[in-house]
Parts: structure tokens; C-alpha cells; sequence
């Protein structure tokens, strides 16, 4: 994924201790350069009454005599955007902490800010930004950057964006390691984003494996592919008979980190169905119509492994997407069919648009069965309606049988305002997807679906310790960071969180 923004981005010599003084340094630079120029301070506030202070003090050394005099004593928002003789100016105040559970973190206001902003240079023209976080927000810079870089992403004129229109963004404090982590994180949400947003006639299974082996892999990545044949020979049966029905053939990419000294490892299965007519028992047009993005978790998965391959690690990684077409054609599989999967299960199918629970089966069984190290692993689906009725398009439904493990993944949710909520595992529920032919079915009629749905891939860890993320993958309108309608890139941001304590 190539970044324009990056290269934009450069170090300002702001007095980070005093502010005045960086204001006068900002209106200096103006008398040098007469570009168009804009000044963005983050306000710190601890209360109300501190940011009207602040915001206060900046607006009466800048306003203009006409603004001033219509202005009021308080600013009732947290952003204030103003004109001067020496630029346009924008006072920012972050989210204060809260408890409550669904208060917008540090590092996802700044991303949303910035990510915002940046329409707000390009309409101005601007030729030059100058950012102010002070010296104690130095926690802001990564994700300011992360939501510049994933604003200026646009999927329809991706392959001819150009970086004139963009200005020089100058922050304080800026260092070389903040700009390299923030362009891996960016680049590898956006890598979510874009295998999401591409057309299904572009992105087949195979077209997945060719973009993937296509990106650049640092040291201690292999990457493995199986083909229709080596499914088969591995009695990936139920992966297989979600694809049998589509002239896409199915794979399944597997890209692996490991260095030598690693005590354990962690594995992410992402469901990848680059199309999904849901079978014999067909979507309407309606429900149909987005499907492209039914590959989300494979692309979250890919996203996520792009970022491991920047870094070095203290555990081992392995990464497993199963791929396939659900289409139809007189070799599509049928309701009531009774598939052996990989871990000897049979399973009747009761829907076939029950499929994303079945090719993930097979890679839940493969990723944890005879792996002594491994620690837990984590499957990313947009498996469910059921769960975007009960949580909305941007909270993740999670699914686990390790608290511990659950815990850590809504914290890290909670840190990166990629939100999960955990929902239960409800056992009895399972009797739902009993069957008189088989060990159990797919799937059932009536209320828990995405229960019944967990209850179902749980059959496949081995008694390993395991979390499913039901995710929707998708924004369906613009706000923020997200610019447009289309992948929204879900569960990168979180997972990279959970797996940072692992980073050397």
C-alpha cells in the first residue's frame, strides 16, 4: 500500500513546553513563507473551565478584532475553528477520561480528529499545517497520523492519488519511530479496507493468495498456499464444499512467523468468502448486495499480518485464511448434504448460507490441533446478522472460553475505540443443532443465531483457549478517519493492541 501522507509529514521546532511561544514561531513562519497556512493545538484540559481558558488565551492572540468582539465567554465545544491574518486555526480538546464503557479513548479521538482534518486542509488549500500537542501528548502523534493516513484513502481513484493538494503537516516532537509505527499501522488497516472494497469479479480466492504473495515480507514469514487438491488430501472437507459450487476454486493461505527462541505462538483465522450468493438457499437481492465484504475476517487476518512483518516478536504467529466463492451451479452443496469435516464431525447442512462457520472449522481444527505451543487463537468472521442486530455496525461481538482472554480483547478494544462486547456461550442452546443424520447441523431456526453460531466453531479448538470476533467490516457512511462509504477495516486496531506486549 503506498502512503502519500508520509511523506508530507515533517518535524516542527515548537517550543513544546510553551505555547505562546510556538504561536509567535507559527507567525513567524507565515511573514517567511506567505503560503496558506493553518495551525492546529491540541488543548489538555483537565475541566470546562481550564479549556475556555486555553481556548481563550490562544483566540484573543490571534482572532480577529471582528471575531472577538462577537465571540462568547465559553466555548460549549470541543473544537474551535477560526480565521487570522497568519492562518486558519483549529483548537482541539480530546475526550476526557471517563469509565463509562464506551468512552472515546485518547487514541481513538485523535485518529477520528485528525482523520477529520485533513478535508478541512484540502478545501482550504493549504500548503502548510502546523500541529501543537504539548509536551505532555506525545501519545497523541501515532494515531493523529494513523487518522490522516486512513482519511486519505479513497478506493475509487486509489491507483492515481496524487499528493498535490496535500500540505505539509509539521508536528512537535515528531521522531522517527512514531512515523514508522504510524505508517504500519495505517497502511495495514487500509490493506483491510481495500481487499474489502475491491469488486468480487477482481478479488476470488485465488486473486486473494496472487495480492498476497504480491505484498513485501519481511524476515521469519513463510507463506504456504493449499490448493483444491491439498484441501482435500488434509480432508478439509466442509472448506471444500462451500467452494465446490463456483468456478473460483478454494485455498487456503496460510503465512507463518517464526524465530528461533519463541516459547509460544498465537494463531487468527479469518473467514474469507470473497462472494457469497448464500447457495442453494439464496440471499435475496437485498441481503446480497454488499457480499463482496463477506471475506472482511481474511482480510482483517492479512491486514494484521502485514503489521507483524514489520516487527519483531517474542511469540511465533500463524495465520490462516480460508477462502472460497459460495456460488451456485449443479455441483453446489445442498441442504441436508452430511459433510465429515477435518476433525471427524459430521455435519448436515442445514443452510447453506450458514458456510462462513464451515470453512472456518476445518482451519480452527488445523491451526489447533497437535500445536503444543500455542497459546490461543482467535478466529475474525462477519459470520452473523444476528449479532449486527444486537450491537450495530461498529462493535464487535465476542465469543470466548478463556475470561482472561476475553478480558484482554475488550481492553484492547476499549484502548483503540475498535470496540467489542462479550457475549455468551450459552451450552444448552447447542441442542438447536442437533440432527438425526449427522453429529450436528450448521444451523438452526429461530432466536441466538449468533450463538448457536459460536457454539458451533467452539466444536473446533481442542479445548484450546479461543475467541471469536463476529465483526460487520464495514462503515456505511463517512465520518472521521473513513472518508467513504466501504471496508472499515474492524478488528486491526484491536488485535494489534492485544499483540503489542509481545513486540521487541
Amino acid at each position: 500500500m503506498k502512503s502519500l501522507i508520509f511523506p508530507k509529514i515533517k518535524p516542527w521546532n515548537a517550543d513544546i513546553k510553551n505555547l505562546i511561544k510556538s504561536i509567535d514561531l507559527f507567525k513567524a513562519q507565515f511573514k517567511k513563507t506567505e503560503a496558506r497556512q493553518g495551525l492546529v493545538i491540541v488543548v489538555n484540559a483537565a475541566d470546562s473551565e481550564q479549556k475556555d481558558e486555553l481556548f481563550r488565551t490562544v483566540f484573543d492572540k490571534l482572532a480577529l478584532d471582528w471575531e472577538k468582539k462577537t465571540s462568547s465567554k465559553t466555548f460549549a465545544s470541543d473544537t474551535l475553528y477560526f480565521q487570522t491574518n497568519w492562518g486558519l486555526v483549529w483548537l482541539c480538546s480530546p475526550a476526557k477520561t471517563s469509565p463509562k464503557f464506551f468512552a472515546e479513548s485518547e487514541w481513538s479521538w485523535a485518529k477520528e480528529a485528525f482523520g477529520s482534518l485533513l478535508g478541512h486542509f484540502r478545501l482550504h488549500k493549504l500548503k502548510q499545517v502546523y500541529v501543537y500537542t504539548g509536551a505532555e501528548k506525545k501519545s497523541v502523534i501515532v494515531p493523529a497520523l494513523v487518522g490522516l493516513e486512513m482519511a486519505f484513502y479513497q478506493f475509487k481513484n486509489f491507483a492515481t492519488l496524487k499528493s498535490d493538494d496535500l500540505p505539509e503537516i509539521y508536528f512537535d516532537k515528531l521522531e522517527k519511530s512514531d512515523m514508522r509505527e504510524a505508517q504500519n499501522f495505517a497502511t495495514s488497516i487500509n490493506l483491510t479496507r481495500h481487499l474489502v472494497n475491491l469488486p468480487p469479479n477482481q478479488m476470488a480466492p485465488k486473486d486473494f493468495v496472487q495480492l498476497a504473495k504480491g505484498l513485501k515480507w519481511g524476515r521469519n514469514i513463510k507463506l504456504e498456499v493449499w490448493d483444491q487438491r491439498r484441501l482435500a488430501k488434509e480432508k478439509m472437507n466442509l472448506h471444500l464444499a462451500v467452494g465446490q459450487g463456483s468456478d473460483n476454486p478454494p485455498y487456503l493461505l496460510h503465512i507463518k512467523y517464526a524465530k528461533r527462541g519463541n516459547a509460544k505462538s498465537i494463531a487468527f483465522v479469518g473467514k474469507g468468502i470473497t462472494f457469497d450468493t448464500g447457495g442453494l438457499d439464496i440471499k435475496p437481492a437485498s441481503g446480497m448486495r454488499l457480499m463482496k465484504k463477506d471475506m472482511g475476517g481474511a482480510a482483517a487476518v492479512l491486514g494484521l499480518a502485514h503489521y507483524v512483518a514489520q516487527h519483531d516478536w517474542s511469540v511465533d504467529f500463524d495465520f490462516y485464511m480460508a477462502l472460497a466463492e459460495n456460488s451456485i451451479n449443479g455441483n453446489a452443496f445442498r441442504p441436508s448434504d452430511v459433510i465429515t469435516s477435518r476433525a471427524g464431525y459430521t455435519v448436515e447442512i442445514d443452510n447453506t448460507d450458514a458456510e462462513g462457520r464451515l470453512v472456518l472449522a476445518d482451519s480452527l481444527d488445523l491451526a489447533t490441533k497437535g500445536n503444543a505451543k500455542l497459546d490461543c487463537v482467535i478466529n475474525v468472521a462477519t459470520l452473523t446478522g444476528a449479532i449486527k442486530v444486537a450491537l450495530g455496525a461498529d462493535v464487535a461481538g465476542l465469543f470466548s472460553n478463556d475470561d482472561d482472554l476475553a478480558d484482554e480483547l475488550v481492553s484492547s478494544g476499549r484502548r483503540m475505540g475498535d470496540h467489542c462486547w462479550r457475549m455468551p456461550l450459552v451450552d444448552k442452546y447447542f441442542g438447536s443443532l442437533s440432527s438425526s443424520f449427522a453429529d450436528f447441523k450448521n444451523s438452526s431456526e429461530g432466536f441466538g443465531g449468533a450463538i448457536t453460531a459460536a457454539l458451533f466453531l467452539q466444536k473446533f479448538v481442542n479445548q484450546k483457549r479461543w475467541a471469536h470476533l463476529d465483526i460487520y467490516g464495514w462503515n456505511d457512511k463517512s465520518s472521521g478517519s473513513l472518508g467513504f462509504s466501504g471496508g472499515s477495516g474492524q478488528g486491526v486496531a484491536m488485535l494489534v493492541d492485544f499483540i503489542s506486549k509481545y513486540k521487541i
